[in-house]
């Protein structure tokens, strides 16, 4: 799956801090495409076991983490985990199928 992550339009070149939960109940292999974000910022993707993140050319991966988890069955048990451990959940979205998810970030 390719996990494309683009700025919102009103952010030129998106400088905080991201954390994404990246669940599947199949190991999975996540392509990052990314535009505008920079680059020493510190980005974690937690992912599920036997899942994981392949990044662009380039330094984004030397800024980034890649954690393997064991996630709650549920997905309110997720976001509670979440919002517990973050402070907030600004996005969350369940796909059934996709080869393309595509991820706006910002403020």
């Amino acid at each position: 799956v390719t996990l494309h992550l683009n700025p919102i339009s009103s952010v030129h070149i998106h400088q905080k801090p991201l954390v994404f939960l990246l669940n599947s109940p199949l190991p999975l292999v996540w392509k990052l495409k990314t535009e505008r974000l920079a680059p020493g910022i510190r980005r974690v993707f937690f992912v599920s076991l036997g899942s994981v993140v392949q990044f662009e050319k380039g330094n984004f991966s030397l800024s980034a983490e890649t954690e393997e988890k064991v996630f709650a069955e549920k997905n309110e048990q997720l976001l509670q985990w979440a919002q517990k451990e973050y402070g907030a959940v600004t996005s969350f979205t369940e796909l059934k199928i996709s080869r393309n998810i595509y991820i706006k970030v910002g403020e």
